[in-house]
């Protein structure tokens, strides 16, 4: 272990070994990293524990400067684990570069379906562990880390003290069919209201991306900027600031050159930083897998339900005059032929979209007879996480208590900071 300084905390960098496959204790191991945050003044204080777990699937732990955010009001009362999951991180890493060492992409495939949430979860529990000496813990998660945390209730709610939950109550049931059939909707809305507040904006894209279909543009990296992979920087609407940041990105698209308008360099490099998964490709790999327990391949769900809402499609919107949509939120096979980071995996991302034998995720009748005291905020219109999803199984879950807000987006726990994180354990308490 290594500890270190920052303003207000002290750090230390802890590694685990767990196995690959839990069914397999004895098997393959590989590491978990996570990095202990205690406030300076109550570093040598017996406290309990938070453990962090990230939105996704894909990101490691948020790299925090100091008492940044809701961290600064969790080392207040516990001793945090940032933990990076498996695969994330600096957790033994799984990408374009080492997954060629699993073999095949069938073993590809087949290595990277012990990295959901039921893994992430016996990971948990066997560093829960040996950090506490058997005391329980509370969890914090965000979005997909929330899916982890709904599952940590449905499968070891022994380990559990209490359970928060920011932007991450997933569906006990639906397919991945049915969030990709709520979600285009959703994305619709979120879309109108971009335009609605930056009219400006319906022209520009519409530009943008007739310029694409009549031109073949290649990112910095290598990467191919179709008008596919424009509409998807409709990702950034589910952020408290993304539509802001949207409509700067779309302002200076434009520069003049000798052959004629052209696409700014520092567009495309903006552009770039804000689609590749070069950072976190297990985001594209297992994004459909998330929502599979049993129920068949997801079989490109984002893809094949696209095709039901046909407003989505560029080039049939080129061809009249409603503004173009934006998508996100989704994966489709089209991101492993355009992005580098992907390209090679490509194989292996089709598999996983092709198999069939899924673990079930949650127990309906576990969570009903629930226990360990949980809160959770719900984002009103979430772009990322269906509403009516989350309200359904929060009131599955036993004694689980709400906050629904319009007050922040998909990333409330960041932008809110200690406010959130204060509202939630005063829920979890019953005190409000």
């Amino acid at each position: 272990m290594t500890s270190y300084r920052q303003p207000g905390l002290v750090l230390t960098d802890r590694r685990f070994t767990v196995p690959l496959d839990h069914a397999d204790p004895e098997g393959e191991q590989i590491e978990v990293y996570g990095r202990e945050a205690v406030a300076s003044d109550k570093s040598g204080d017996d406290l309990p524990w938070l453990v962090y777990l990230e939105g996704g699937p894909g990101f490691g732990a948020r790299r925090f400067i100091g008492r940044q955010a809701w961290l600064g009001r969790a080392v207040q009362e516990f001793r945090v684990l940032l933990l990076d999951q498996r695969g994330t991180g600096n957790s033994t890493p799984a990408n374009r570069q080492t997954l060629p060492l699993r073999g095949t992409p069938r073993q590809q495939a087949d290595h990277l379906a012990h990295f959901r949430a039921d893994s992430i979860v016996q990971d948990c529990e066997l560093i829960r562990k040996r950090l506490t000496g058997g005391a329980r813990w509370t969890v914090l998660g965000q979005s997909f880390g929330g899916f982890c945390a709904t599952h940590y209730l449905s499968t070891a709610p022994e380990g559990l003290r209490t359970v928060l939950i920011t932007g991450g109550l997933p569906s006990l049931h639906a397919t991945a069919d049915e969030v990709y059939r709520a979600a285009y909707p959703r994305i619709r809305r979120k879309v109108e209201a971009h335009y609605a507040r930056y009219p400006q904006d319906v022209d520009r894209a519409r530009a943008i991306a007739a310029h694409l279909h009549a031109h073949e543009v290649t990112l910095p990296s290598g990467g191919r900027l179709t008008p596919a992979a424009f509409q998807s920087l409709g990702i950034l609407l589910g952020s408290g600031e993304g539509t802001h940041q949207l409509h700067f990105l779309l302002e200076d698209a434009f520069v003049p050159t000798p052959a004629g308008p052209a696409l700014s360099d520092a567009f495309l490099e903006n552009v770039q930083a804000a689609l590749s998964y070069a950072g976190h490709p297990l985001y594209a790999l297992l994004h459909e897998a998330i929502y599979a327990q049993g129920q068949g391949p997801t079989a490109w769900a984002a893809e094949r339900v696209r095709a039901e809402f046909p407003e989505f499609d560029a080039e049939k919107t080129l061809a009249g005059d409603a503004p173009l949509l934006f998508t996100g939120e989704t994966v489709h096979p089209w991101h492993f032929e355009t992005d580098p980071a992907l390209r090679p995996l490509r194989e292996t991302a089709r598999l996983l979209a092709e198999r069939k034998v899924w673990a079930p995720l949650y127990d309906p009748a576990r969570l009903a007879a629930n226990e360990v005291p949980v809160a959770a905020a719900v984002y009103h219109d979430d772009l990322y996480v269906d509403t009516a999803h989350s309200l359904e199984t929060a009131r599955a879950i036993r004694g689980l208590r709400t906050w629904v807000t319009d007050e922040f987006e998909h990333d409330g726990v960041r932008a809110g900071g200690p406010r959130v994180l204060d509202r939630l354990l005063a829920l979890a308490r019953g005190e409000v």
